[in-house]
């Protein structure tokens, strides 16, 4: 599509380097942020910073959300009147249920607008090198159309079909994400208090079909257990594993292992790792 402007609502941890990208790419991009602070950097860019999200959004035809959760975008979209989301599209990418996007999307079509969901696959350093997953639910035509905006940072961009099946995959996504952090930590943890070389261990996963490359992401941090600067932190993980639960639930799927999963985080968040790394479940796992 041509380089038209365009809204980006939420500019934290994910939202900032996304934004930069689009800046990158040659996108004229107005921002807001609730702490708007936090949008100062893309200021320094070329962003435009709005006051209000309503100010942000009747400047471009394309609105794109990267909050925290639906009750975050709720908020926001009350604060825009709704006669100026006609004619224009909100593309949703933050990790919600699929029946939250679904709602969504009723509420864009009363109002004459676009809807699209396109939660992404990635964290921070992925954004910044345009190196993100994003897949996308909703009509084809506006996918299509909105090619340009996701290629600015991702490196594959999937089409998934129907409303919901996008969210779906990145909850499913998410839920092997917490898993494996939750493995890792119980083994390695095993085998310290054992006094079992963890090199060996390392040296023998690498080599294994077991091997998955967030082991030797997080291994400095459990090493260290320095779980400050996270790239995806302890409480979004959490809200995450929650939508997870809610979503096994309602497939009717047994959901003992998501229960464990969120437990384990719950506990994280309790002792003071909320805004820490999600590598340190670690620590609720094998305490000091």
């Amino acid at each position: 599509m041509e380089r038209h402007n365009i809204a980006f609502l939420g500019t934290g941890l994910m939202g900032r380097p996304m934004a930069h990208r689009l800046l990158q790419s040659g996108f004229s991009v107005w921002v807001y942020n609730r702490t708007p602070e936090k949008a100062q950097w893309l200021a320094e860019k070329g962003a435009v910073v709005c006051r209000t999200p309503a100010d942000a959004v009747k400047e471009a035809p394309v609105v794109l959300t990267m909050l925290s959760d639906a009750e975050a975008i709720r908020s926001i979209l009350a604060q825009i009147p709704g006669e100026i989301m006609k004619g224009r599209t909100l593309v949703q990418m933050s990790t919600i249920l699929p029946q939250e996007s679904i709602e969504f999307s009723k509420k864009m079509h009363t109002l004459g607008a676009n809807y699209v969901e396109a939660p992404v696959l990635g964290s921070i350093p992925e954004a910044q090198a345009g190196n993100l997953f994003v897949f996308v639910s909703g009509d084809v035509e506006q996918y299509r159309r909105l090619l340009s905006i996701f290629e600015s940072f991702a490196k594959q961009v999937l089409y998934v079909g129907e409303m919901g099946k996008a969210a779906t995959l990145k909850l499913a996504f998410n839920q092997l994400i917490a898993s494996h952090m939750v493995a890792f930590s119980v083994s390695f943890g095993m085998l310290r208090r054992a006094g079992v070389d963890t090199d060996l261990f390392m040296r023998i996963l690498r080599e294994s079909a077991l091997y998955a490359p967030t082991f030797d992401k997080k291994l400095p941090r459990v090493l260290e257990r320095n779980f400050g600067n996270p790239n995806f932190p302890v409480r979004l993980m959490l809200k995450d594993v929650r939508l997870i639960l809610k979503e096994v639930k309602a497939r009717g799927m047994a959901s003992a292992s998501v229960e464990a999963l969120e437990k384990l985080f719950a506990d994280a968040a309790s002792r003071s790792y909320a805004d820490g790394d999600y590598s340190a479940v670690y620590q609720t796992i094998d305490p000091e």
